[in-house]
């Protein structure tokens, strides 16, 4: 379980991991040595597992972004994860229970990428797209206490 100290560090790290110990230190009110030792431990139990970078998309030319539904035909879900993992596009994938094996985010610069992308499945699964209009929430922590 998290204290109140672990939580304000995991939340300030989450606005900006790349905030400085002295910063964390103020914000937790410990000293900067204590902030890396809890952080060390924070990282050692496996609740946190990286500092990332975030980049927007779109300044790299990725104009939309489309959620997949996946159903690998039968006898080809292993052939089927295999191309999701060498199309770079697809930004996340999470293998779901349900009629869908995978439900994916694809990053494309245009409808016409979208469509040769989806075309390199289409041999060995069937595909099911949203395009994305909008995300009212970011990806965010769930409830820490």
């Amino acid at each position: 379980m998290l204290d109140a100290i672990d939580q304000a560090l995991i939340s300030a790290l989450m606005q900006d991991s790349r905030r400085s110990l002295k910063a964390l230190a103020q914000i937790s009110g410990l000293s900067a040595p204590s902030v890396a030792e809890r952080l060390k431990k924070l990282e050692e139990r496996g609740v946190i597992t990286a500092y990332t970078l975030e980049i927007d998309p779109k300044s790299l030319g990725y104009q939309l972004q489309a959620i997949v539904r996946i159903r690998p035909l039968p006898g080809r879900l292993q052939e089927v994860e295999r191309q999701i993992l060498a199309i770079a596009e697809f930004t996340e994938c999470d293998k779901v229970t349900g009629d869908d094996c995978f439900i994916a985010r694809l990053q494309v610069r245009s409808m016409e990428q979208l469509d040769r992308l989806l075309d390199r499945l289409n041999h060995d699964a069937e595909t099911n797209t949203a395009i994305i209009k909008k995300s009212p929430i970011k990806r965010r922590l769930p409830p820490m206490n």
